[in-house]
């Protein structure tokens, strides 16, 4: 029962530092995790989570690292397979000589091998970190493309190269000859063996869906099974465990691109579970790794062996040496020509340098290789310095994140810009972003009995997206204006309506009002957002009060029918000020507002069309209700796409408040669809 606390208290963690997230975006959320995770750990409650290094990679590294080799652009890792390799290897295997003799010089007291050891377990950048911290910043793509295949294979080089050195250490034998071979042939034995076991995976999923057997539930739980047997079979053979699920990965989604007949129905299991479940642990090993900084720091801190501001020290100067090594490698290399043979590639700058040096994040998979050092060595000896190597080992985890984190949206913001053609050309990326994200949400949600009201809100989308296609930045922002300016005018030709029949006595006080209060909720949902919002609410929450009402009150048969025939009336007149504005905009049509009134036109059109349905039998009610809960669907799909934008970064507070305005505009219009069937 403690244990499954400890997991439920995790989880809600996790759900906490997405929260905290929502309202910090500009702090990563693996660095609130972390912070939360020593938190935890300082708090006088009990929970002490031991790291287990095997059970560690398998549980998480490995489903990640093969989600990810799913997920990764194959045609990019090809195209940019010489500066990858560059870094996956070239890299690791200078920063373990280098940054090993550097270590060594600083604390004499950690052998030669030790040191290796330490470089070594350092070297690997971490591509969950990686992923966080970017997803913050407008990175070039091909930059993201590189960092994302040297996080995938650089994990296996610096594995490797540290179990040699460890071994080194405890036999006090080493042989470069003999671990030249070695490297090689775990590295592509693991590659091999992961590809070859996934392609028997598939053929067996194959063979039963061959079968006849095409329960989703059976297919997905193959697929999730996939990393951890293919991870513990390699392992097993003590091959490359890492680069074996990478390939699984790659090879499965090979598999997905050239399938004739796809499973949609496992397709979208697939990605709704692989979301949670990569989002579960990507959260966990964080969270992990904050619970092991106060039993890691604490030994180091309180013992009387080590000075605590020479530690510190040494922790700073080995970061700083493993970024300026990565600089110069990078720089040398770019400049050297490694990259400006590849096509696509930015030409080499300092900002480009700068942004790919800071990205080398190190992870969870630095700390889990640290506590695989074995306490003693094969004579019976302490292993030397292993508690200030795990210690360094962290600190420069939390050094590398806190400096990307920094500095990596400082550096990479003039790829964004600062003026106002950039900040408009962002805006109109995030609409057109924002009505996909609707769109895309109406496919995945389309049934056969909700088809009719998905197209018609598809097609309505579609219409407001070719709106913002082709335009420049001017004049987008131009026809914002417009549109604003239009529904104006449009709302003042249905106050003049409203006018008319007051005058000539063709309205009673109760519908006059109701119409009159109508009109308040549109012009306020196209002028103030904020009092928009809280008009809304307070629609919605004195409807609530009258249904609750009208339960005690007796209803008796001619009360029943002068309400109906009162909601008719109301519903024809806001038809005929339907017609007086479309009158009006195809009347004050010209070439140049064309677009922005046939958009209102349809609009109104639409909201008529529900008018006349609800006027026709519980089809129709079916029908509307169908289209009402898919919208508000839509509505939040638009918004969350919106918020997620701005919490990476990709907009502005300015530009994701404005943008949300011209929802609620749309939604107000919708809105009052709605109202006919809950006056």
């Amino acid at each position: 029962m403690e244990f499954l606390m400890i997991i439920l208290l995790l989880l809600a963690i996790i759900g906490l530092s997405n929260f905290i997230n929502h309202f910090l975006p500009y702090i990563p959320v693996p660095l609130i995790q972390i912070a939360l995770g020593v938190l935890l750990a300082a708090l006088p409650l009990g929970i002490h989570m031991p790291m287990e290094p095997e059970l560690f990679f398998i549980l998480f590294i490995a489903p990640l690292l093969f989600y990810d080799g799913k997920n990764v652009s194959r045609h990019e890792l090809w195209k940019l397979k010489k500066p990858i390799l560059l870094l996956a290897l070239g890299l690791v295997f200078l920063t373990v000589v280098v940054i090993g003799y550097l270590i060594h010089w600083l604390i004499p007291s950690i052998p030669i091998s030790a040191a290796f050891a330490l470089a070594a377990i350092l070297s690997p950048t971490d591509v969950v970190a990686v992923g966080a911290i970017s997803s913050r910043v407008k990175m070039p793509k091909t930059i993201m493309h590189i960092l994302e295949g040297e996080g995938l294979m650089n994990d296996a080089s610096g594995l490797v190269a540290f179990k040699f050195a460890v071994a080194a250490t405890v036999t006090g034998v080493f042989s470069l000859a003999e671990a030249s071979w070695s490297f090689i042939l775990i590295a592509l034995g693991g590659f091999l063996g992961g590809a070859l076991l996934a392609y028997f995976i598939i053929r067996l999923k194959l063979l039963i869906r061959r079968l006849g057997m095409e329960d989703v539930t059976l297919h997905m739980l193959i697929q999730l099974l996939t990393p951890f047997i293919i991870f513990y079979i390699i392992e097993h053979f003590h091959l490359s465990g890492i680069l074996s699920v990478v390939a699984a990965g790659i090879v499965h989604a090979i598999y997905r691109d050239r399938e004739q007949s796809p499973n949609v129905q496992l397709q979208v299991v697939s990605k709704s579970t692989w979301t949670i479940l990569i989002y579960i642990l990507n959260g966990l090993v964080f969270v992990l790794l904050g619970l092991q900084i106060p039993s890691v720091s604490q030994e180091i801190i309180e013992s009387p062996l080590f000075n605590n501001f020479e530690v510190i020290t040494y922790i700073l100067i080995i970061t700083a040496s493993l970024l300026a090594l990565r600089f110069l490698w990078i720089f040398a290399g770019w400049w050297g020509g490694w990259l400006l043979k590849m096509e696509r590639l930015p030409k080499p700058s300092m900002r480009y340098i700068s942004i790919t040096t800071i990205s080398g994040v190190r992870g969870a998979v630095t700390l889990a290789g640290a506590f695989t050092i074995p306490f003693f060595l094969a004579n019976g000896d302490v292993f030397p310095e292993r508690s200030l190597i795990i210690f360094i080992a962290a600190g420069v985890i939390l050094v590398t994140l806190v400096l990307a984190s920094i500095f990596l949206p400082i550096i990479a913001k003039t790829e964004k810009g600062s003026t106002e053609e950039l900040k408009e050309e962002m805006e109109r990326k995030a609409i057109l972003s924002s009505m996909d994200a609707a769109i895309r949400t109406m496919r995945e949600l389309t049934t056969d009995k909700n088809r009719e009201a998905a197209v018609s809100i598809i097609a309505h989308y579609n219409q407001i997206r070719n709106h913002f296609v082709n335009v420049t930045e001017e004049e987008s922002a131009r026809k914002k204006e417009m549109e604003t300016e239009t529904r104006l005018k449009a709302l003042e030709v249905e106050i003049h309506y409203i006018e008319k029949l007051q005058t000539n006595e063709q309205i009673d006080r109760e519908s006059l009002y109701l119409l009159e209060e109508h009109i308040h909720r549109m012009r306020v949902a196209v002028t103030n957002h904020l009092q928009y919002r809280g008009l809304f609410i307070w629609t919605i929450v004195k409807r609530g009060i009258l249904n609750i009402a009208s339960l005690f009150k007796s209803r008796k048969h001619s009360s029943l029918k002068a309400r109906f025939e009162k909601k008719k009336k109301v519903a024809r007149i806001k038809m005929e000020m339907a017609q007086e504005a479309i009158t009006y905009l195809r009347e004050s049509m010209t070439p140049e507002n064309e677009g922005i009134n046939v958009l209102i036109i349809g609009e109104y059109n639409d909201m008529i069309m529900k008018f006349k349905l609800a006027r026709k039998g519980a089809d129709s009610s079916r029908y509307i209700r169908e289209q009402r809960e898919l919208r508000d669907k839509a509505f939040q799909a638009e918004r969350d796409e919106i918020q997620s934008l701005y919490e990476t970064g990709e907009v502005s507070m300015d530009i994701m408040r404005k943008i949300r305005r011209q929802i609620n505009i749309r939604e107000a219009y919708w809105m009052e669809e709605n109202s006919v069937q809950s006056h």
